[in-house]
């Protein structure tokens, strides 16, 4: 994955700490293409803070009108504007504040108090409260606008469209959608097809220029309006629910959910694919015989293989199936095996097994 960010790009991670060290202070409003995860930032944030769910207020601001955050009261000599009940609270608090630059002006208008004073209406937030932002790209033509006099109450960067983030020798790169997918619990075949096809990520509109046809059929294109869909890390998050049912629904009903979950060329060749670990023995097979049940000849549907096992070998099997990963290429035992060390109910199930303690002495090179 190419590390080199722009002046103003800054990880998802990375973001997630900002807000969670300098967010009494200062405000972030972080901007990015549909789908990289902007909105996914309360569950690190709550966990730097060590704070419990209930003090993370989200909300979607294009869905606001100004009565939804404050209203009048009237307090006989004066008029006072009184918060809505979610701002009410006793202890400090993060407010998200998503889809900022898909509001209207007047709510803007009420937000920006809440950006700079932190106060919403006459009343402010606990001491020691955050308030930070989210926005998509103007260029993305979704209707986002941050004014200059807004900007400049707030800190304002970019978030980095996370890679694909697969290495040659199995591993990933951290910071990429491959780290958070297998933290997620993302189908197999998701995570197969997307190291099989790692530009539908890698590659963003912003990399043409603007009088350049764009050829990548998988990514956002702001430039095609009949674009119903398209490949990001969140819809392959929902293609890969979708797959998690397959043995529940027919192969129309796949086709048309992925065509209208990432697209129709992603959806096409996802199901093309998929037709690879369709092809493959079955697990319980492997399991039973694995000195013997053939070994995949094609590296996509070893991967698929072995990424499937991470989530259904159990303890009883696990010999049986390190047995079978050994026939496997170097880089899928090692990718199996750094997968696996990741599963927390399942590490133990590893490391006191023999047959896996044995293979981790003969490569300790590669972990």
């Amino acid at each position: 994955m190419d590390t080199i960010l722009k002046s103003n790009e800054i990880y998802l991670h990375e973001a997630a700490n900002l807000v969670a060290t300098c967010g009494t202070t200062n405000t972030f409003i972080f901007e990015g293409e549909p789908g990289i995860g902007k909105s996914s930032m309360r569950d690190p944030i709550l966990s730097k803070l060590r704070w419990a769910p209930e003090r993370f207020i989200y909300i979607d601001a294009a869905l606001l009108d100004v009565g939804d955050l404050q209203m009048p009261a009237n307090r006989g000599e004066y008029i006072e504007f009184l918060p809505n009940k979610m701002f009410k609270h006793d202890e400090p608090v993060v407010v998200f504040v998503d889809e900022i630059g898909k509001a209207s002006r007047p709510v803007k208008n009420a937000l920006l108090t809440l950006l700079l004073e932190r106060r919403v209406g006459s009343t402010y937030l606990p001491e020691g409260s955050m308030v930070f932002g989210a926005t998509n790209m103007a260029t993305d033509g979704v209707g986002d606008v941050f004014e200059a006099h807004g900007k400049n109450r707030v800190s304002f960067m970019r978030i980095r469209k996370p890679k694909a983030g697969f290495k040659a020798d199995g591993s990933v790169d951290p910071h990429s959608w491959a780290e958070w997918a297998m933290e997620h619990d993302v189908n197999p075949m998701v995570l197969a097809w997307v190291r099989q096809f790692p530009h539908c990520l890698d590659q963003s509109y912003v990399d043409f220029a603007p009088d350049e046809k764009i050829d990548n059929p998988y990514v956002f294109n702001p430039r095609d309006m009949k674009q119903a869909a398209f490949v990001s890390g969140r819809s392959l998050y929902h293609a890969s629910r979708i797959l998690d049912q397959r043995d529940r629904l027919s192969e129309v009903a796949i086709r048309a959910a992925l065509v209208g979950t990432i697209g129709e060329q992603a959806a096409l060749d996802m199901q093309a694919f998929i037709s690879l670990a369709d092809e493959l023995p079955p697990l319980e097979t492997v399991l039973a015989k694995p000195d013997t049940t053939p070994v995949p000849t094609n590296p996509a549907a070893c991967v698929i293989q072995a990424l499937n096992a991470v989530r259904r070998v159990d303890r009883e099997h696990v010999s049986a199936w390190i047995t079978y990963l050994r026939r496997m290429p170097a880089e899928i035992q090692f990718m199996f095996v750094q997968q696996a060390m990741r599963a927390k109910d399942r590490v133990s199930f590893y490391t006191k097994n023999t047959t896996f303690t044995d293979w981790a002495r003969e490569n300790s090179w590669a972990i």
